[in-house]
């Protein structure tokens, strides 16, 4: 709830691409879930060196980029109808940069739904660019639509995936994912992976590997000790990897219907950081990320 009372929305950001339509309507879909409106925000800046029209003609082309703009909300707006009739909907146009102006909206929002890559030039939503940089200002989870384009409200029974360190922003990634699989009825497969690379070559047969699996073992199941007595019809699988964080959930967001990370990690061996973990997964997940910071 915002401080007026008022239901948080799920925001989606527009900017006239397939992908972006493709996360309007995951975007509908989860705010159907959650029982939220849904506002579409199309932000535009004016070219560098302002724009060039014909006068002559009566072109105005403030104008014509407005029109544009418009009628990609238009379109979104469809997409809407299609997915969620009747779902309660605003739509926005703002002047300004992407980042700013969507960083602003998730402010005032419950989730911030981008696509993974855009038109570019002005309007873009480019992995790299906006999406990552809003993975880390936002002020609420950002979910990066991935994956197959899969109608987002048929029954699904994939897990849900969350990537587990220990960090701050790992325990709201759980939080996060949790709900998340509690909404759909699916799973949740907490992957805790670890590796033996930062190991001195020279030092690794030394080194008990098995007992260090049982201490992340261990470690893992102090992170979701409490989910039995606050979720117990909640299906959790639990899985301890010996492997690089980013290839461990890369391989499980095949069979998954979303996957959850954490903003930022503790770094080192069991780090989430945006730049590594996060950003490959936006760039190479098989599913729906959704990138969660500590708050």
């Amino acid at each position: 709830m915002t401080a007026d009372g008022a239901r948080r929305p799920v925001v989606a950001g527009v900017d006239g691409s397939e992908c972006a339509l493709q996360a309007v309507r995951w975007a509908a879909a989860e705010a159907a879930l959650r029982h939220l409106p849904l506002r579409l925000v199309a932000a535009h800046t004016w070219p560098a060196g302002g724009l060039v029209g014909d006068p002559g003609l009566g072109i105005d082309p403030q104008v014509v980029l407005r029109d544009v703009v418009r009628g990609q909300l238009a379109a979104a707006e469809a997409v809407v109808a299609e997915v969620v009739p009747g779902l309660p909907l605003e739509k926005a146009e703002a002047e300004g940069d992407p980042v700013a102006v969507l960083a602003g909206e998730s402010e005032r929002a419950e989730l911030l739904v981008l696509g993974d890559r855009g038109l570019g030039g002005f309007t873009g939503l480019l992995i790299g660019s906006v999406a990552v940089a809003l993975c880390t200002q936002a002020g609420c989870p950002v979910v990066v639509v991935r994956g197959a384009d899969a109608d987002p409200t048929a029954p699904r029974c994939e897990p849900v995936v969350v990537g587990i360190d220990g960090s701050p922003a790992s325990e709201a990634a759980v939080g996060f994912a949790v709900e998340a699989a509690a909404l759909r009825g699916v799973p949740l497969v907490a992957v805790h992976a670890w590796r033996d690379m930062l190991v001195d070559p020279t030092m690794a047969t030394l080194v008990d590997w098995d007992a260090v699996e049982s201490d992340e073992r261990e470690v893992l199941a102090e992170r979701l000790a409490g989910l039995r007595t606050s979720h117990p019809d909640l299906v959790v699988r639990k899985l301890v990897v010996r492997d690089r964080p980013a290839r461990a959930l890369v391989d499980e967001s095949r069979g998954a219907e979303l996957v959850v990370v954490g903003s930022r990690g503790r770094g080192g061996l069991r780090g989430l950081l945006l730049g590594s973990v996060s950003q490959q997964l936006l760039h190479h997940a098989h599913c729906p990320v959704a990138v969660v910071g500590a708050g």
